[in-house]
């Protein structure tokens, strides 16, 4: 998938439910590391809060790690119903935590479940979206004569270069989406008459 749906910033909203507080807080997480540490943010912004419930969905498509919790309310009434809202969203790397506040009436396991999943779809609608654009960092070292011609190429398949070394030939590293590399590899081939293609240098840093 080189492009999915993914959180464009952080979002917090609050319902109020018999007198407890609920607050969402959505935002987006690209690794499962960045999603703890979302999390752990959360908590440390509200320490005494009686509950923190957390749902994260890192990946997209077919390569997705989930993780949850129900941190302290009965077993199935907090995480899964918070999970399963991010898992009928069209969106990636996405994390969200729902905090509590006890407000001194028990909701009963219904309305936990209500309660903690329509925070999550509140927060959800709320969201704004940006696609992910999934990309790659190449090296292309060609001769002085195809120079002008590769940097029109480069724009021309939406690369940004990123650095230029020029010695006996010009070495040009540049970042490019995923789906621009076989079409460039084609044009570079096509233009130096099979003797330069771009060198993958894996994922640039986010």
């Amino acid at each position: 998938m080189s492009q999915y749906p993914i959180p464009a910033q952080t979002l917090r909203i609050e319902n109020v439910v018999v007198n407890s507080r609920f607050i969402a807080t959505i935002g987006r997480a690209d690794t499962v590391p960045d999603a703890k540490a979302f999390i752990q943010a959360v908590r440390d912004e509200m320490p005494d809060a009686t509950h923190h419930v957390y749902a994260f969905k890192v990946g997209y498509g077919g390569s997705i790690t989930e993780g949850m919790t129900d941190d302290g309310e009965p077993s199935g009434t907090a995480g899964p119903p918070v999970l399963a809202v991010l898992r009928g969203a069209d969106l990636g790397d996405v994390v969200i935590v729902v905090t509590r506040y006890f407000g001194g009436t028990k909701l009963g396991t219904g309305g936990l479940v209500r309660a903690y999943g329509g925070a999550a779809k509140d927060a959800l609608a709320a969201l704004p979206v940006e696609l992910k654009i999934e990309k790659r960092y190449i090296g292309i070292t060609i001769a002085y004569t195809f120079y002008e011609r590769l940097k029109l190429l480069l724009e021309a398949h939406h690369a940004t270069i990123d650095l230029e070394e020029f010695a006996g030939d010009v070495t040009v590293y540049a970042t490019l989406p995923v789906d621009q590399l076989e079409p460039l590899r084609a044009a570079l081939l096509e233009l130096t008459a099979g003797q330069v293609e771009p060198v993958e240098l894996g994922q640039p840093e986010s």
